[in-house]
């Protein structure tokens, strides 16, 4: 066993064994508790060595029942991803001591862990959305989920864990195998129906005199490039730190909508609709990833433009009902 996933079967989880199983490689042990239809099938259509669930796999990490079993890099993407969970306690275990528990095992042993960070750590992005360690104290995230993400980093960065290791803030990432993250899922995911069978979609109207119905920016990411970000993060052990993955370029709303009338060949119709209560006092109106750290890490992958993704995650995954596969 050579790979570790935690969140294995979930979204980026599931999509990185994709990428690895495009490599050739499948002696990976998937870590996550398959509790839903979509997950079994995110990984249905993958190669593994071994399933196994997060209880039973944290109580043998830390008893060290792993630790002669020759595992060269863990790919951390476990963790509650609710914006709007509200248990700090659940947090806490899941989100953050199951971090510290993977990044001092794998530092301890010199093995190569990459865990995932998040651009809900920047909060209302008044501050910037540079990457900088110095800057992690100021940050003031949104909601709690944020809170737990921004946690790990200063904990990892004060204990000198980012020497060896690496986070990674990933921004609004989209595509195939998002599908069990309910109300989590991209707008792309969750408004496709809609899309294909009413030619229709339905945006939040903006509450920011600053930007129009529509024209709230974010930075999005297609999961491919997402992938292909991170498995150089694991190729290159050389690296440590907190990196922003993103394209770099803030794109509307109305951007996201336009883009999926085009992949299905309809005309554009957008409905503005109120935004839900406890979604507008922590709501951003503009992400955009500061990449100049990543550039300077020697990270030469392209992101595809938005328009691009958008296609191909609809044409060829939402319209035919597919998911990444080996």
């Amino acid at each position: 066993m050579k790979y570790i996933i935690t969140g294995g079967a979930g979204f980026i989880g599931s999509a990185l064994l994709w990428g690895l199983n495009e490599r050739g490689v499948s002696d990976v042990l998937v870590v996550d508790d398959i509790d839903s239809d979509d997950k079994e099938i995110n990984i249905a259509g993958l190669q593994y060595e071994q399933l196994a669930g997060i209880k039973e796999f944290r109580e043998k990490l830390v008893a060290g029942e792993y630790n002669d079993s020759g595992v060269e890099a863990v790919l951390h993407m476990g963790a509650c991803s609710s914006t709007t969970e509200n248990d700090w306690d659940y947090l806490v275990d899941n989100n953050v001591e199951y971090s510290k528990d993977i990044i001092r095992w794998c530092f301890d042993r010199d093995g190569r862990c990459v865990y995932a960070s998040s651009a809900a750590t920047y909060g209302d992005g008044k501050l910037g959305f540079k990457d900088d360690h110095d800057l992690f104290d100021r940050l003031k995230p949104l909601n709690l989920y944020g809170k737990s993400k921004l946690a790990v980093d200063i904990w990892a960065r004060d204990g000198g864990y980012l020497d060896k290791v690496v986070g990674l803030r990933y921004f609004n990432v989209f595509g195939s195998n998002e599908q069990h993250k309910g109300s989590m899922r991209s707008v792309i995911a969750k408004k496709f129906e809609q899309v294909r069978d009413k030619g229709v979609i339905e945006l939040f109207k903006s509450y920011n005199d600053g930007f129009g119905d529509g024209e709230q920016e974010r930075d999005f990411v297609y999961i491919k490039d997402a992938v292909a970000a991170t498995l150089f993060f694991m190729d290159n052990p050389v690296l440590g730190g907190v990196f922003n993955v993103g394209s770099g370029v803030a794109r509307t709303w109305n951007d996201v909508a336009r883009s999926m009338f085009a992949a299905l060949d309809k005309e554009v119709k957008i409905n503005y609709i109120d935004m839900p209560a406890e979604v507008k006092n922590q709501y951003q109106y503009h992400t955009q990833a500061d990449i100049s750290k990543l550039r300077q890490a020697g990270y030469k992958g392209k992101f595809m433009s938005l328009e691009d993704a958008v296609a191909d995650y609809v044409r060829n995954y939402l319209v035919l009902g597919k998911r990444l596969e080996a």
